[in-house]
């Protein structure tokens, strides 16, 4: 029975699988278009709202130094994610990578977490889009009634008609090809890269030194509690993390984490990149290096302009620009936020799908999801199933408070993929490698040490949902996905071949 849960699919068989016709994804992505998706699913929430929180609420001007943070983070993460993506350039990122390592029950929990952290995040998302439009809509004196406004507005039936429509057009798009998504998707991140820009230089000349004294505001403790909002540490250990300080500097990074989020997605595109050994490297340090540095200087920026104290919640960036005169410019960054967040809830939907394809590609999902669209040659069957759903969901839902389960899913796959590269160096040494982590073990190790310490920072009841979520995945996949997996004994290949388990590959 153990070795059936951790019968691992070795790197020769997942490439061999995406040269079947009728499961093959059409290969038309460079290194630009790579890079492109990262930076446009990357720059969104965080830079347009997250600073103002952070700042305001637990870092004051230091805030810089918590997307310092958070971004060496995700740079540790990213060390693992290239070597992997250039060595296995297959569709499903995390989930793929943990199948050629760890075994089908590892693979299992963190496709499923994946696809999790995806849906909650392309709905998160394209609620804050609306929230954006509505706001434009508003200024041009037009107003949508509450009822098609969403939950958090509508005080009896509400379903957020622009969320719901962004998501469905989107899914469209992602049908059509990946080519013309990454056309678009290079349009708007120029546009959203542009205002970046804006508020960097223009911002500038409006910096007080003033502004950002004391850097480091003084440390506040935060009162301990016994309830599930608070931080898992504080509940495990009766540690009370502090607001303001060195401490909150690493509080406020682990909110503004959720800021770097996407740029795991590109290795979910690994399959349908024309060079992946050379260019999945490139595209995933490459677009997260661009937004660690956009990121830091935003938010050195907006702090010189207003004391961290006054900043806004809701649109820091906007509000800065008003609070000095210049409500021009808050009414090209607001444009540029309803942009941007578009680029990257169709980055969110994109990687969903592509690990919802590759699990149903295995069997562990039904089969059924796993063909291609005979002309555009995408998995339209599972994007539009998807599509629908996470639709639905941002329609109906309101999704303040799921937004951190975002977070602690996307951690998690961190942490995975590193324990993942250490193994896969000791069971396969031989593998070609176009790019080697360096410093194996230290850097995967660190990497799942810092992720670890950013997981421990969330809620507890964050945990607590995302528990019940892998409570469900355990079900369905003891229910259906070890019976059907492609992996056991007897199971039937796309070509009719039976395949068995490979010798010497079942631990």
């Amino acid at each position: 029975m153990s070795s059936a849960l951790f019968r691992t699919k070795n790197v020769e068989q997942s490439i061999q699988d995406t040269e079947e016709p009728e499961h093959s994804l059409k290969k038309s992505l460079s290194a630009l278009d790579l890079t492109v998706f990262g930076v446009g699913v990357i720059i969104g929430t965080g830079i347009f709202v997250l600073t103002g929180q952070v700042a305001k609420n637990n870092a004051g001007p230091a805030v810089s130094l918590a997307f310092v943070v958070a971004g060496v983070v995700c740079a540790l993460a990213a060390l693992c994610y290239a070597e992997f993506a250039s060595t296995v350039p297959v569709a499903g990122s995390a989930y793929t990578f943990s199948y050629s390592s760890l075994g089908e029950l590892p693979a299992w929990i963190i496709g499923w977490d994946l696809v999790l952290e995806f849906a909650l995040g392309t709905a998160v998302v394209a609620v804050g889009w609306s929230g954006y439009i509505r706001s434009l809509l508003d200024n041009a004196g037009w107003h949508l009634p509450d009822y098609l406004a969403g939950r958090d507005t509508a005080t009896g039936f509400g379903f957020d008609i622009l969320a719901a429509a962004l998501v469905l057009v989107l899914t469209a798009i992602l049908v059509l090809g990946m080519k013309l998504s990454a056309r678009i998707t290079s349009l708007v991140v120029a546009i959203k890269v542009v205002v970046v820009l804006i508020v960097i230089v223009a911002g500038a000349f409006f910096v007080r030194s003033g502004n950002y004294s004391p850097f480091i505001p003084h440390p506040q403790p935060v009162p301990a509690g016994g309830n599930l909002k608070a931080p898992l540490i504080q509940l495990i250990f009766g540690w009370a993390p502090a607001n303001f300080g060195v401490m909150g500097i690493f509080t406020a990074a682990s909110v503004v984490f959720f800021a770097f989020i996407g740029f795991d997605i590109v290795a979910t595109a690994a399959e349908e990149t024309r060079n992946p050994q050379r260019d999945m490297p490139r595209g995933i340090l490459g677009s997260l290096f661009i937004c660690t540095l956009l990121y830091v200087a935003v938010s050195i920026v907006v702090t010189g302009m207003e004391k961290y104290s006054r900043l806004s919640v809701e649109a820091p960036l906007a509000d800065a620009f008003k609070a000095i005169g210049h409500p021009w410019y808050a009414g090209v960054i607001s444009f540029g936020a309803a942009v941007g967040l578009t680029t990257v809830c169709m980055i969110l939907l994109l990687g969903q799908t592509r690990v919802f394809f590759a699990m149903s590609r295995d069997g562990l999902l039904p089969r059924f999801f796993s063909r291609v669209h005979p002309r555009f040659r995408t998995p339209h069957r599972p994007t539009i199933l998807l599509g629908v759903i996470i639709a639905i969901v941002a329609g109906f839902t309101s999704l303040s408070e799921l937004a951190e389960l975002v977070n602690i899913g996307t951690l998690f796959a961190f942490v995975v993929v590193a324990i993942s590269v250490v193994i896969l160096r000791r069971t396969r040494p031989d593998l070609p490698r176009a790019f080697r982590t360096p410093w194996v073990p230290v850097i995967p190790v660190l990497s799942v040490c810092a992720s670890l310490w950013l997981m421990l920072n969330l809620p507890a009841e964050t945990w607590l949902r995302f528990v019940i979520w892998m409570v469900i995945g355990f079900a369905v996949y003891f229910l259906y996905g070890r019976t059907h997996s492609r992996l056991a004994p007897g199971r039937q290949t796309a070509t009719g071949e039976t395949r068995r388990p490979p010798a010497g590959n079942t631990p």
